[in-house]
């Protein structure tokens, strides 16, 4: 599907790309089920995507009353030829646009030497209060030596699950 449901797309230097895993000089991912991943180029490329939770079925009783955990997950890894950097934030967002909850990681740094291997990161929202209706997932990265092409950081089987 391509960047289809991607709302906010930030191209830097060759934008983003789709490629097939375990893509050159990089790692099979952890679950067979995965095939494809983005990766960025030479400068900052980001993309969000805005997740309306009434759309996909949950009620504002239930998000409400019982403030589900949100859970999101999400997967990267670098080439082992090329350093870059990655980061992900993600905010609960309630009718009006305000923000209920944020989590942003820190910039992560992959070393040019690295072995290629992909890294889970995940984050577990609860107590956020009531209001709760959207979640707008972000992420992105470059490579850290500005080469031409796509050398940043990959990234695959994005995730956020509402839990009982």
């Amino acid at each position: 599907e391509a960047l289809q449901h991607w709302g906010e797309v930030q191209n830097g230097g060759d934008g983003w790309r789709i490629e097939e895993l375990p893509g050159d000089f990089g790692k099979e991912f952890p679950s067979e089920e995965v095939h494809t991943y983005f990766v960025t180029s030479y400068e900052w490329c980001r993309k969000a995507q805005v997740i309306d939770l009434r759309a996909e079925g949950y009620g504002e009783e239930l998000m409400d009353a019982a403030q589900p955990k949100v859970v999101v997950k999400d997967w990267y890894a670098g080439r082992s030829d090329a350093g870059c950097l990655y980061a992900l934030c993600v905010t609960l967002l309630a009718e009006s646009g305000a923000v209920l909850a944020e989590y942003s990681s820190d910039t992560i740094a992959i070393p040019q030497d690295s072995d290629g291997s992909w890294a889970e990161i995940s984050h577990t929202f609860s107590g956020y209060g009531p209001g709760l209706r959207f979640v707008r997932f972000e992420h992105g990265g470059q490579d850290s030596v500005f080469w031409k092409g796509w050398y940043g950081v990959r990234v695959t089987n994005s995730s956020v699950t509402v839990q009982p």
